[in-house]
């Protein structure tokens, strides 16, 4: 009956952290460029009372044996990149990827931060920075005289300074991929860096090799699934809520045994 009650509460304390990232999916339900995540469960150590196969006698051997579990706990938690729904903004700076890769930023510390949220835009230099004010990587600085930028599904960037006037290529950007992209860690702001795992960033000119395009004028939204995370709410509220029965029922069994004994 104590195991039941060690058991029991592995089982609470798995579907705890489920809810805290079904809640965190369903926060971020407006956040550009957010990937759900998701818990992949395991099960504990297990007690052998009798070892499968051991002998009963000097010609029979236990079929099965006997093992019993210690609960359950949390494994891993994965992030899903899938594709998002792209929303059109006509923004000139709102760049979207269609496909795989990500935009790669540069912090002040040289450090790089990778991410899908291409809500971009200019700062008093020209620069394309995002939302924090860390610059694209690769990224050409916009004139001041400029009065449209185009991007192209390529990468390149262009400009036009007068409307009688062809644009000017300034410069290209890249996308990076990872080869394992699921090892990538989660920064927060929709940011994420290499791990080991993850491999090496590769860059790649957007459209080839597998790497998405880039559309100007989208943003990529989150890629949760409200309905879906509603499911999954239920579902570990009534797994929650079966475990505390067992607890509640290995208490009652603890009880009557305190009661013979008295």
């Amino acid at each position: 009956m104590l195991r039941a009650l060690m058991t029991a509460a592995s089982g609470m304390k798995s579907q705890q952290l489920q809810l805290d990232t079904i809640a965190n999916n369903i926060a971020n339900v407006n956040t550009e460029g957010f990937k759900r995540s998701r818990l992949s469960f395991r099960s504990l150590l297990y007690q052998t009372l009798r070892e499968p196969g051991a002998p009963t006698s000097s010609t029979l051997v236990q079929p099965t044996g006997l093992q019993i579990g210690s609960g359950a706990e949390v494994s891993a938690a994965t992030k899903d990149f899938k594709q998002g729904e792209l929303l059109q903004t006509d923004g000139q700076l709102d760049l979207a990827i269609q496909g795989e890769g990500f935009f790669r930023l540069r912090l002040p510390t040289g450090d790089f931060r990778y991410t899908r949220n291409g809500s971009f835009r200019l700062d008093a230099n020209g620069v394309i920075v995002s939302s924090e004010g860390y610059p694209l990587e690769g990224a050409p600085s916009i004139p001041v005289d400029a009065i449209s930028i185009i991007v192209g599904e390529d990468g390149t960037i262009a400009t036009m300074n007068r409307e009688d006037q062809l644009p000017q290529q300034l410069g290209q950007i890249q996308l990076y991929r990872f080869a394992n992209p699921t090892g990538l860690k989660a920064q927060g702001r929709t940011m994420y860096t290499e791990s080991g795992s993850t491999g090496a960033a590769q860059a790649q000119t957007p459209g080839q090799s597998g790497a998405g395009s880039v559309l100007q004028g989208y943003t990529e939204r989150s890629n949760v699934q409200t309905v879906d995370e509603l499911v999954s709410l239920i579902v570990a509220q009534r797994n929650y809520e079966v475990n505390s029965r067992a607890i509640k029922a290995s208490d009652e069994m603890l009880q009557q045994t305190n009661q013979l004994i008295r």
